[in-house]
């Protein structure tokens, strides 16, 4: 029998064929479920007819698809990178279809931003080529031509991780504002965007950890993950607290114009990356930027010999290959392997002659 009753279930229709089961539960009477079996049926004698996929389309009209979609599942950073890069695009090719750009003038502006840099270069490679895919993925290309073009081979350099006795000097020399932040970011080794957006709802001073939200999961879903504070993290927080606004929920937050709506408003920060510059020539160290604390604090605790599991956690990284990336030996092990090494030389070498 095709149509029954399936137990908490509803009713059912469950038929096959040319070896293909089709089956659907849910419905409320029996001529719902047999309405419902008639339908697919039809559909399975008389498919729909495959939509073509445009060959064509205004390369604009892409660029401001691509970046509403960046806008609702990526992070607001990603998001303002995007807009940067789009505009010089727009700028380039604004009045062209997509099938007007060639593998040719996409290659011949990425040797232009290589002068800038192997690495600018190799970011508009990856946005462009994103931008094209995301016009196949939703159907309304047929082809890339950023398709077949490499990425530029670029110079990697040692990433600078500065001691923790640098950090500490810079975090002195700040004004009470930066040197909480300072503080939050180094002690929770959270990203700059998850502090900006940080939360009174999102801190439990009671339980002594805070919530921090991420879009760098897959799907650009914004994801929690569990800190716990330090306890001069907490001291900051409660002071913090103590004072807060009354009507503003954020922990850190300014008051900024906004050119716009010419207007004084108070919000959340965006952006404070120019900050490190002044603090670190007034410390009298080397410079670094807030991403630096992550990788600083991640290396401190693996040479602690803490497991890349917690610290994997900590760092709210969703493969534990990105984590070992930040993981940086601060210890000396190269240096006491490499005297291993010359003791081992020199008790062979003195062995070899007796």
């Amino acid at each position: 029998m095709s149509v029954y009753l399936a137990k908490s279930k509803g009713w059912r229709y469950d038929f096959t064929r040319k070896g293909i089961r089709y089956t659907e539960a849910g419905f409320k009477t029996k001529k719902e479920a047999l309405r419902a079996e008639a339908k697919r049926k039809e559909e399975i004698l008389n498919p729909a007819p495959i939509q073509e996929i445009p060959t064509d389309m205004d390369f604009f009209e892409l660029v401001e698809l691509r970046l509403d979609h960046v806008k609702a599942y990526n992070s607001e950073s990603h998001y303002i990178n995007y807009v940067y890069m789009a505009k010089k695009w727009v700028k380039q090719w604004g009045q062209l279809t997509c099938n007007e750009i060639t593998t040719a003038m996409i290659e011949k502006f990425v040797l232009t931003r290589s002068k800038v840099s192997p690495q600018a270069a190799n970011k508009e490679i990856k946005c462009l080529r994103a931008t094209f895919n995301f016009g196949k993925k939703k159907r309304l290309l047929k082809e890339s031509p950023v398709d077949g073009i490499d990425f530029l081979p670029v110079e990697k350099r040692e990433k600078y991780i500065p001691p923790i006795e640098d950090i500490e000097k810079v975090i002195q020399v700040a004004d009470e504002e930066t040197r909480d932040y300072l503080i939050c970011i180094t002690d929770t080794m959270a990203r700059m965007g998850e502090i900006n957006r940080l939360r009174w709802s999102d801190v439990s001073l009671k339980d002594s950890y805070l919530t921090l939200y991420t879009r760098k999961k897959k799907g650009g879903n914004l994801t929690p993950r569990r800190v716990p504070l330090t306890t001069r993290l907490k001291k900051v927080l409660e002071n913090r607290y103590a004072d807060k606004h009354a009507q503003l929920e954020w922990v850190f937050w300014h008051r900024h114009f906004n050119t716009k709506k010419l207007i004084w408003e108070e919000g959340p920060y965006k952006e404070r990356k120019r900050i490190m510059k002044t603090l670190c020539e007034k410390a009298s160290v080397k410079y670094f930027r807030f991403h630096a604390l992550r990788h600083a604090g991640a290396s401190l605790l693996d040479n602690a010999k803490v497991h890349i599991g917690a610290i994997q956690s900590i760092l709210g990284h969703e493969n534990r290959t990105t984590t070992e990336i930040y993981l940086h030996n601060l210890g000396g092990v190269e240096r006491e392997a490499i005297d291993a090494f010359e003791n081992a030389r020199k008790k062979s070498h003195t062995f070899s002659h007796t």
